[in-house]
Parts: C-alpha cells; sequence; structure tokens
C-alpha cells in the first residue's frame, strides 16, 4: 500500500484555530523540507546509533564492540593496585560503556523491527555474543581486584561517580566474585545457564506467528473497521494474529464467549510446549543462584537493592492491601458475573470475561458507548496533542527530521528541541503501525542514553516508540480505543522521560534508573488523560476534527478512572 503523505510537523489545536493552524503548517513544513531535505539520520548530531544494518554488518559490529570492550578491561585490569585512579579505572569504564550502548542497540534493535529474516537472526545472534562476552567481563577478578581497590581508597568525587562506582563493585559481587573460587566456579556457570535460558524464552516468544482462524459470527461485536483489516481465507474465515493489536481488541469487544476464551487461551499457551520447561527450569536455577549467594531466595536477590529490600516486606503489602480490598473486589466481581449472566445466560464468569464485561459495566454506569468514543480520537491528533503538552509542561518542541534513514517506509524520526533556544536535546523515533515480524507489543526503547563526554559536552539520548496500531483497509484515520490513548499518552512518559535525562553517567540515564522509579514519569503523563482540557485538546470528530470530544463524554471518562472498576 502506498504510504500517505505525512504531516512535517504535528500541531495540537480543535476548532477554527486547527483549520488556520493546518494551512500555516503546510506553508512551514514546504519550507522546512527545502532547508533540511539532505538531512539524513546516520549524519544526526550527537548519534551514534547505526540504522539498516545488514545481517553481515550487524554480526561484525558485534565482533567490533567485544574486541573494543576487551581492550579497555585489558588495560583496567592492568594498573597495579597502588597506582589506582579515577582516570584510569573508573572513567574508562564509563566512557566504554557511553560509547557501546548505541552501538550494541544498533546490533540488537533490529530483531524487533526489521521485516528480514537474516537481520532478525543476526541481531540474535549478536545478542547473544555481546551478552556471553558482558558475562565474561562481570567475571574477570583482575578487574575486580582494581575496582575494588580504588572503592576502597574511599575518595569523595560526587553523589553520581560514587554511585557508578558501587554499581561496578555490585556487579562483580553479584556473580560471585567475593566468594571462595569453588562457589565462584558454580555462580558463573549458573549464570550462563540463566542467560542462555532466558534468551530462548524470548526469542521463541518473539518469533512465534501463531494465529486463530474463525467466522464471522464469532466476533460479533468487534467494530466494522477491525473486520474489514483482518486478512480472509478461501473459506471465509479471518485469520486473528495471536499478537497484542488484535487479542486486545476481541477480549475488550467480542460479544462471543467462546471467542474470548479461545482467543484468550491461544495467546496464554503461545510457546507453551517450549517455553514451559525453560520457565520451570529457571526458576529452579535461580533459586539455586540465589542461595549460592546468600539468599534465602530469588525474590530477597532479586529485591535487595529496592525499595521493599525483602521480599517479606513485599509479601506484608500485598497482604495488607489484600485484606482491604477482599470485600470490594468481591462486589465488583458479583457485579459482573451478573452482567454475564444476563447477556450469555449460566455460562461461568472466567479470567478472559473481565475486560468486556468492565467495559459492559461502564457503559451501563456512565452512560458511554466505547465506540462511539473513539471516534473522537484519530490517532495523528491525540499525538499531535501529546506534542503540545510536551511543549506546554517540559518546553519540548518535536520537529520531524525529513529524508530521515529509517527501517520502515512509515517510521518517523523526530529531533526534540528546547521551546525557547531551540538548543537541541536528542531525538526519537515513532513506529506506529503492526507489521509481520515486528515485537508485538507497545513499548519504548532506549536507543542512546544522554550523558556526559569526556570533553563534557552531551551524549544525546535517542528513543524508539514502538506501538501497534492498525492501518485502515480503506485508509480512512486510525482511530483510537480510550485504552490506547492512554497507553499511548504512557509510553510517551518515557520518550519525555529519557529526552529530559540529565545524568553524568550512561548507566543511570533514560530507562536505566532504579527500577522502583521508571513507571513514574509515565504514570504521571498518563494521568493527564482523566483531565477537561487534556480530552479537549487531544481530540476531534474524525470527520470533522473541529468538534471536540463532548463535555458529557469528558466527564463520564474522568468519573470512571474513580469508579469502582478502576
Amino acid at each position: 500500500m502506498a504510504r500517505p503523505k505525512r504531516e512535517r510537523r504535528i500541531l495540537a489545536l480543535t476548532g477554527t484555530a486547527a483549520i488556520v493552524a493546518l494551512a500555516l503548517n503546510l506553508i512551514l513544513s514546504a519550507i522546512n523540507a527545502q532547508k533540511n531535505k539532505k538531512k539524513r539520520s546516520r549524519d544526526l548530531p550527537g548519534s551514534d546509533v547505526r540504522i539498516n544494518l545488514s545481517a553481515v554488518e550487524i554480526l561484525r559490529l558485534a565482533d567490533q564492540i567485544i574486541a573494543k570492550s576487551k581492550d579497555v578491561h585489558d588495560a583496567v585490569a592492568s594498573v597495579p593496585l597502588n597506582k589506582v585512579s579515577y582516570a584510569n579505572v573508573v572513567s574508562p569504564l564509563a566512557e566504554l560503556e557511553a560509547q557501546q550502548f548505541p552501538l550494541v542497540q544498533s546490533c540488537v534493535f533490529p530483531k524487533m523491527v526489521s521485516v528480514s529474516d537474516d537481520v532478525r537472526k543476526a541481531s540474535d545472534e549478536a545478542e547473544r555474543r555481546i551478552d556471553a562476552h558482558v558475562s565474561a567481563c562481570r567475571n574477570r577478578e583482575d578487574v575486580y581486584r582494581v575496582i575494588k581497590a580504588f572503592a576502597s581508597k574511599g575518595e569523595w568525587m560526587n553523589l553520581e561517580a560514587n554511585r557508578y562506582i558501587q554499581f561496578l563493585v555490585r556487579d562483580f559481587e553479584q556473580n560471585g566474585l567475593n566468594l571462595t573460587p569453588g562457589k565462584r566456579k558454580e555462580v558463573q556457570r549458573l549464570r550462563a545457564q540463566i542467560d542462555d535460558l532466558s534468551m530462548q524464552y524470548i526469542q521463541n516468544l518473539s518469533g512465534d506467528s501463531s494465529s486463530l482462524f474463525l467466522n464471522e459470527m464469532e466476533l460479533a461485536g468487534l467494530p466494522p473497521k477491525f473486520m474489514k483489516s483482518l486478512w480472509k481465507a478461501e473459506n471465509g474465515k479471518l485469520k486473528i494474529s495471536l499478537r497484542s493489536n488484535h487479542v486486545s481488541p476481541i477480549l475488550e469487544y467480542c460479544k462471543v464467549g467462546t471467542t474470548r476464551k479461545k482467543v484468550a487461551v491461544a495467546y496464554g499457551r503461545r510457546c507453551g510446549e517450549t517455553n514451559l520447561p525453560i520457565l520451570e527450569n529457571l526458576v529452579q536455577l535461580r533459586h539455586t543462584l540465589a542461595q549460592l549467594l546468600g539468599y534465602s531466595n530469588y525474590a530477597d536477590y532479586a529485591v535487595e537493592h529496592r525499595m521493599p529490600k525483602t521480599s517479606a516486606k513485599v509479601f506484608q503489602f500485598l497482604e495488607s492491601i489484600s485484606i482491604s480490598l477482599t470485600d470490594l473486589a468481591s462486589k465488583e466481581l458479583a457485579a459482573l458475573r451478573d452482567l454475564k449472566k444476563k447477556e450469555e445466560g449460566e455460562a461461568s464468569f472466567e479470567v478472559e470475561d473481565v475486560i468486556y464485561y468492565m467495559k459492559r459495566a461502564e457503559e451501563q454506569m456512565f452512560d458511554v458507548d466505547f465506540g462511539t468514543v473513539k471516534q473522537y480520537f484519530p490517532l495523528n491528533l491525540v499525538l499531535s496533542g501529546i506534542f503540545k503538552i510536551s511543549q506546554d509542561l517540559f518546553g519540548l518542541r518535536f520537529e520531524e527530521v525529513v529524508d530521515a534513514e529509517v527501517w520502515d517506509s512509515e517510521v518517523q524520526l523526530f529531533s526534540a528541541l528546547d521551546y525557547r533556544s531551540s538548543e537541541l536535546l536528542g531525538y526519537f523515533y515513532l513506529d506506529m503501525y503492526a507489521r509481520e515480524g515486528k515485537y508485538g507489543h507497545t513499548c519504548v526503547v532506549g536507543l542512546q542514553n544522554g550523558s556526559l563526554t569526556p570533553k563534557g559536552s552531551r551524549q544525546m539520548p535517542v528513543a524508539a516508540l514502538i506501538c501497534q496500531f492498525q492501518r485502515e483497509a480503506d485508509g480512512s484515520p486510525v482511530l483510537l480505543r480510550f485504552s490506547e490513548v492512554v497507553n499511548l499518552f504512557h509510553e510517551f512518559g518515557h520518550v519525555v522521560h529519557m529526552i529530559c535525562n540529565r545524568a553524568s553517567f550512561a548507566r543511570f540515564s533514560g530507562l536505566r534508573v532504579d527500577p522502583d522509579f521508571v513507571e513514574m514519569p509515565s504514570q504521571l503523563l498518563e494521568s493527564l488523560c482523566y483531565k477537561n482540557s487534556i480530552l479537549k485538546l487531544i481530540s476531534g470528530f474524525y470527520q470533522d476534527i473541529t468538534k471536540p470530544v463532548p463535555n458529557e463524554i469528558c466527564s463520564s471518562l474522568i468519573r470512571r478512572r474513580d469508579s469502582f472498576l478502576h
């Protein structure tokens, strides 16, 4: 299908102002296109991310990464223990990490987005080689001794540098470098097995192309546009991909309980025969590893450096939540069961029914038709609203890099600039539409982390936002379910977080912050979806975008968030 002409900049306005802005935008776009027509992503200032590498180039780059890393680790290991300093121990490792992260991502990211089987296989192999090398580096006793010697000096640098040094020591000691030689060897063996099995598990799911074929009656309740987007076999049955862009709408809209169950079970059983033994083995190996490192179980090992510190505190928290919510949960489930009984008779209420009947309950409670709601959220208008909000809240201006080198014709690249000074702050790729071979979930991937270079300049953050939206077969605007709107806001929060991060070390930049915090910016941004003014800003009836979502729908959506179902 030919790609429709894209707007070069996206502004967020509704009403008459939107029409004026659109006309002005087209003029500015034409000027901007002329100014930037020779600008390519391979020449992006501050970015070392490499796009569209061939299978051979990916494997060659992986080997170069490993060779460079080995040289730096050898140099650090050669420092005499009585001459260790920040400059000859810590700085080389921090610089290596910052320089190599975008190159590593250039090797491993293609497996998520490339349409080429050869490229995806090479990307998998590159990740395997690099992971094996990283594991070997963290088992180097000679490097550990040097780092430990510097850490023991207790020289005060600054808070971030001292934290980085603590992390370096922790990386080695979590691999058993502080244990006896016998235990250390066993830790290394267990870690190698865990890494191999974990990669197998992920590769199995990523490469899964399972599908179901269902007739139109079995898909009753699905929107007509969704039905038209499905591939039809010669026998008239429709192909359902076991990916989130097909599974989520079915669980949300399909009126046929047996279909919801069939799809949910098939989705849950993907790669079951191959992955279940892997999972069982991983559980046992992780438990053995944790005990060898001095923990009572793997849960204690996993949360030691997070807020709870121990698994006991996690269970205490979950138990207190359970006690306070049990009665309310029982009432909610009883209400949903009653709805199913009225609609489907005496069929038992199962987990795959929750999303569908939550929607039915919401429609009744708030008098809202989610099919109608969807008509007010065209994808491009929602994106334009997100850009405007980012400008108002964070002082960011996004401009498309025209004629950018990308991995698919529908991918866009945007530069992020300071709104007032026009200083370049970073970049993000936007890969919106589902396609064969693409990673099956919406997410943000860090391609290059912002950090300070040895000369004091900033390395540009580069992010990729991967979505699973389905293009309409007839070329009409892509309309988002409200849950998709919220999810898009959430993921864009990660993009903003990456671009605005000002960490000095790549280790603490972008999405590599402490896991207790990493979701906070996104949760804050998604909460804006329940503000009346924001709903007006990001909405417009798909046949006339000057008409934002009506007040009564806004009120219903806002009340919905605070209902007993949320």
